[in-house]
């Protein structure tokens, strides 16, 4: 068993002990807030491993936006947030960067570029593309804009909504093309597909940041452990992004 493995379950046991002499529920906990794409692509890898070393923690997630994790993280609700980080930071909150996740383009399963293995963002030129709301999820609506202002052209913006999953449902219903996280293929709606965005070189597009973030000033083992445990398997998760 590696040695994050082990802290969790000492920093579990700790709580469990400190509980009993309070008087209180024995059970340790670990309340995560997470963004969408995190909820859908890493969590789902990181918490067996979780649940291998301490099956009796308790874990509750809460999926919501970077802008509506960070109040609740410094409010006590939460106690670690896997978020984009903001662009102004908040010295009562500390940040550790994670990985990127690469773009990928949604588009109906008969769109004419549909049939390609990858595309470029220099074919999304004359497409009308469905963005994020800006205010609730400023990094998904700087990507698009960015992304097509570097390639010498300008956004077609057909629609704007704010959930992810309304974004791939308008794509399904034919309104236009969207650029969204890899991890927001995870659970791909009938008749929308996902290709890879790459840049001028090849590569995937990797800009869409992934942070963990808790409170400074806030001494928590259970949270100290789980982050060492995900900095153990980061590579392996990243590969996925």
């Amino acid at each position: 068993m590696g040695g994050p493995a082990r802290a969790l379950i000492a920093a579990a046991d700790a709580l469990e002990a400190r509980a009993r002499s309070l008087g209180r529920d024995s059970a340790a906990r670990l309340r995560i807030g997470a963004i969408d794409s995190a909820a859908a692509g890493l969590l789902p890898q990181i918490l067996p491993i979780l649940r291998q070393s301490a099956p009796d923690l308790r874990i509750t997630i809460e999926e919501r936006k970077t802008i509506q994790l960070l109040p609740r993280l410094l409010s006590g609700r939460i106690d670690l947030a896997l978020i984009r980080p903001p662009e102004r930071r908040d010295p009562r909150i500390r940040l550790r960067a994670l990985l990127s996740e690469s773009t990928v383009v949604a588009l109906p399963a008969g769109h004419d570029l549909a049939h390609r293995a990858c595309l470029f963002v220099a074919d999304l030129a004359d497409a009308p593309l469905i963005v994020p709301d800006r205010q609730s999820r400023p990094h998904s609506h700087d990507l698009t804009i960015k992304l097509m202002h570097e390639a010498g052209h300008a956004a077609r913006i057909a629609q704007v909504a704010e959930e992810k999953h309304t974004i791939v449902s308008l794509v399904a219903a034919g309104l236009g093309l969207a650029i969204v996280p890899r991890w927001s293929a995870l659970g791909t709606p009938e008749g929308v597909v996902f290709r890879p965005l790459l840049n001028d070189a090849g590569q995937p597009i990797r800009r869409l940041h992934l942070a963990a973030a808790w409170c400074a000033d806030v001494r928590d083992g259970v949270r100290d452990a789980l982050l060492d445990c995900l900095e153990e398997h980061l590579v392996a998760i990243a590969e996925t992004a």
